[in-house]
């Protein structure tokens, strides 16, 4: 990929495009959405901090949303080029809080966070391998530019 999503002060951005299917009958973004581009950002900060995901579930490690919220500032809609940034706020032993602004060019559009918790197949809370914890906490992959 020629341009790396991360970025050196540890933001990751996601840019999209509000689909039809994403609208209420106003063309305003169905309110849920947001959580669905707050999973896309992740997966695209795991991208660029080589997280796989993947292989974290065949190890028996997963990393489920224990709470979620959103602050809606102004309406997205219909078309709409957006960017979701993300970062991670605290990376303790066994959570990660992540913090996300949405922006339509320089406009606020929302502010969320999430915090995970990393669980193992039965659902019991299981520390970070350290190497995984650095990287989320902040350690840029080898070849990042």
């Amino acid at each position: 990929m020629a341009d790396s999503p991360f970025q050196a002060d540890g933001v990751v951005h996601h840019a999209l495009r509000v689909r039809y299917a994403e609208t209420d009958q106003m063309r305003v973004a169905y309110y849920g959405r947001y959580f669905e581009w707050f999973e896309a950002a992740r997966s695209e900060f795991c991208r660029a901090r080589e997280i796989d995901y993947g292989e974290l579930e065949r190890q028996g490690l997963f990393l489920p949303v224990a709470e979620a919220r959103c602050r809606y500032r102004a309406p997205a809609r219909y078309d709409d080029e957006l960017v979701v940034e993300i970062r991670v706020a605290v990376a303790a032993r066994r959570t990660i809080r992540f913090l996300y602004t949405v922006r339509r060019g320089d406009e606020l559009v929302a502010e969320g966070e999430t915090v995970q918790v990393l669980v193992d197949s039965g659902g019991r809370p299981r520390s970070f391998p350290a190497g995984l914890l650095a990287r989320f906490r902040g350690a840029a992959p080898v070849n990042a530019a």
